[in-house]
């Protein structure tokens, strides 16, 4: 979303961001109420701050956060405004679609995921119940009105279809990362590999939200079956609601080739993403068409080889097939995941190989500057974005 406004607001745009006072992982933080950051005007609006590790206290901060961003968007809001809605928290399109109603303005909707469906499959229980029907059809009229939904991936798209949205009202663009930013950084010359203790070993890498969409039993039987392999290295970067049942885990199971370290800042990523040999990517194949990891891109970014873990005939898969950079496990097929390991480990050629047929092709096909144009191309199709941009 930053590198979006960002560069809607460069080419001439006024661009305002509605978000939490709230950060990701510190509900107790407090960020400023206005400020305007390369000339985009952020407005946090207040919300309560229960944080995202209980349900009832997310939903909590989810239900202030719409009553308070949602006159906040009435205030904003002028006829014929553009207003992107994301997914996160899930259905604040829902009071997006109300304001750009009552506004006489333009609803985008920026599909991250989709809810409830999501919250359905993993089994959340006051969602499967008598809520699932009104949720679903409450976010689809949201999906109706909008004059675009933003699909990150064709899976998506044909749920959405299938959903009954039209075909026009349909626009597909794929996350990405800054290829600029974010590049492969050598070995040798990794900083944090070495403050890591790194050197030497082959490190298989996680990297990222540890969230309920994601399997990490796979992963973990696998760290078991090679606790004796002492040049192998099973690395999670990142924090989440499975994190500290992957620590528990590690623990009574005395798997000592496990490493945990925090959420690196954005200007340590490059090393920090080129730290693992390899990584592991996971979905819970139910979420099919509902997610696509964004972490696959920064993985092409430093151009390391993926071992996903999930559908073969998924999003990720399909796009590992195309592009030859990584292979796909079936989720519970811990041996296959170890054998995929051992196979890279011993042959590190066959890694570098798989690196060098892909990195500079796949930040090429879903880099920055690739996604924007196409966001662009979709603003200047339906808004008549060089109109907009002149006024």
């Amino acid at each position: 979303m930053s590198d979006l406004a960002f560069r809607l607001e460069g080419d001439g745009s006024q661009t305002h961001i509605i978000a939490s006072r709230q950060s990701y992982n510190e509900p107790k933080a407090v960020l400023p109420q206005e400020e305007t950051i390369q000339g985009v005007h952020v407005h946090r609006v207040w919300s309560t701050r229960f944080g995202r590790y209980k349900n009832y206290g997310r939903v909590i901060d989810y239900l202030s956060f719409y009553v308070t961003s949602m006159f906040c968007l009435l205030r904003l809001t002028k006829r014929d405004d553009i207003v992107v809605a994301k997914t996160d928290p899930p259905l604040i399109s829902v009071p997006a679609a109300v304001v750009t109603k009552l506004k006489s303005a333009h609803l985008v909707n920026w599909l991250q995921d989709l809810f409830p469906e999501v919250a359905e499959k993993l089994g959340v229980k006051f969602i499967s119940g008598p809520l699932y029907s009104p949720l679903k059809r409450a976010r689809n009229w949201g999906l109706h009105l909008a004059r675009q939904n933003v699909a990150i991936g064709e899976k998506m798209a044909e749920y959405l279809r299938s959903e009954g949205i039209p075909d026009e009202k349909i626009t597909i663009i794929d996350n990405w990362v800054d290829g600029e930013q974010i590049k492969p950084v050598a070995p040798d010359k990794n900083a944090l590999r070495k403050e890591w203790g790194l050197e030497g070993k082959f490190v298989v890498g996680y990297s990222g939200n540890l969230g309920r969409a994601h399997d990490f039993s796979t992963i973990l039987n696998a760290a078991k079956m090679l606790v004796d392999s002492s040049e192998i290295v099973f690395l999670f970067i990142g924090g989440g609601v499975k994190m500290e049942f992957v620590k528990k885990e590690c623990r009574e199971n005395g798997l000592n080739n496990v490493m945990f370290k925090p959420y690196q800042p954005r200007e340590r990523l490059s090393d920090s993403l080129s730290v693992p040999d390899v990584h592991l990517i996971s979905l819970n194949p139910a979420l099919e068409g509902l997610i696509v990891p964004s972490k696959y891109y920064g993985v092409m970014a430093v151009a390391r080889t993926v071992m996903f873990i999930g559908d073969d005939k998924g999003e990720i898969a399909l796009k590992l097939v195309k592009n030859q950079c990584g292979v796909t496990i079936k989720e519970g097929d811990a041996v296959g995941l170890v054998s995929a390991i051992k196979k890279l480990s011993s042959n590190k050629g066959d890694c570098e190989r798989m690196t060098e047929t892909f990195g500079e092709q796949c930040v090429g096909v879903d880099g920055l500057k690739e996604s924007i144009m196409k966001w662009k191309m979709m603003f200047q199709r339906e808004f008549d974005l060089d109109f907009i941009f002149e006024q």
